[in-house]
């Protein structure tokens, strides 16, 4: 296929990219900046959502994962570059691919499971209803900025990421260095559900998207089986042989990082990827101590 991608420099991006490349797969990525354009990369105009495409064969599909950052204190600024980053963003690219004369067969989009909000140990499948608050706000209207291209008669995934691990960056990356030296721990009381996946997952997850047919709509991109922060910190622990005796407190969590504290780092999701399982998707990453295992093994030493 030729697969347009988004967000290609990001956390997902440079793990998927060359993945799909192995499968064979062209892969041109679609880039904010004139200055990083050439045979694999074209100018994307994310104010207007354009993007030019002179090449004689079609666009098969396209993987959209750009967005803002949602770590840091989260200033009316941030929030507002948060959702426009996503909805505005997503909502001109969808209008653009819809007036296309042969459209691309399939968009993979990025959504989150901060659609369900702080829900407690509530189990929650993609038929579950969205929550209150900020994030579960933002990440309908970046669901619904996809209309466009599914009435376009466009294959829409959303894709409702969990907590991405990698040791390369992201939550994996933050938490590897205290909890080496010895001081990780809980944040709170722990008993907030973490729904996690690993990047190989997500990588294969996103494959598993473009290529099934029968796949459309939300789809919850996490493993199957998701853990308490008391319950992650433990398996970190022992992965790391290490002591996790330390806790932060709530109201400092809350201190120090605000509302991003309260809904992300103190919130908690217990997502099931039903869809996935139901379409019988291999999972690399079904539990945490594997993932760990796999994951940190040559960043460990011995």
């Amino acid at each position: 296929m030729i697969i347009l991608v988004t967000g290609g420099s990001g956390l997902i991006g440079r793990r998927l990219i060359p993945f799909l490349e192995s499968l064979g797969h062209r892969v041109v990525r679609l880039v904010r900046s004139r200055d990083r354009i050439g045979e694999k990369a074209i100018f994307w105009s994310t104010a207007a959502g354009r993007f030019h495409w002179e090449d004689p064969d079609g666009i098969d599909a396209v993987v959209h994962l750009a967005g803002e950052s949602i770590m840091g204190r989260w200033t009316p600024a941030k929030k507002a570059r948060i959702r426009d980053s996503r909805v505005d963003t997503t909502r001109k690219l969808c209008e653009f691919l819809a007036t296309l004369e042969s459209p691309p067969a399939t968009l993979v989009a990025a959504s989150a499971i901060g659609f369900y909000g702080d829900r407690g140990e509530e189990l929650l499948g993609e038929e579950s209803l969205s929550g209150d608050g900020y994030l579960p706000r933002v990440c309908r209207q970046w669901e619904a900025a996809t209309g466009p291209a599914h009435q376009a008669g466009i294959r829409v995934v959303n894709l409702r990421i969990g907590v991405v691990l990698t040791p390369e960056g992201g939550a994996l990356a933050r938490m590897y260095t205290p909890f080496r030296l010895g001081l990780g721990g809980r944040i709170g009381d722990g008993r907030q559900y973490m729904s996690w996946i690993s990047r190989e997952d997500l990588t294969a997850i996103i494959r598993f998207a473009l290529e099934t047919e029968d796949l459309a709509g939300p789809v919850n991109a996490v493993s199957p089986q998701p853990v308490t922060n008391a319950e992650f910190t433990r398996i970190l622990g022992m992965v790391l042989k290490r002591p996790t005796s330390f806790t932060v407190p709530s109201f400092l969590v809350q201190l120090a990082f605000g509302e991003m504290g309260r809904d992300l780092l103190l919130a908690s999701s217990r997502v099931r990827p039903e869809r996935l399982l139901e379409a019988e998707f291999a999972y690399r990453h079904p539990d945490l101590k594997s993932a760990l295992d796999d994951l940190l093994q040559r960043r460990t030493p011995s």
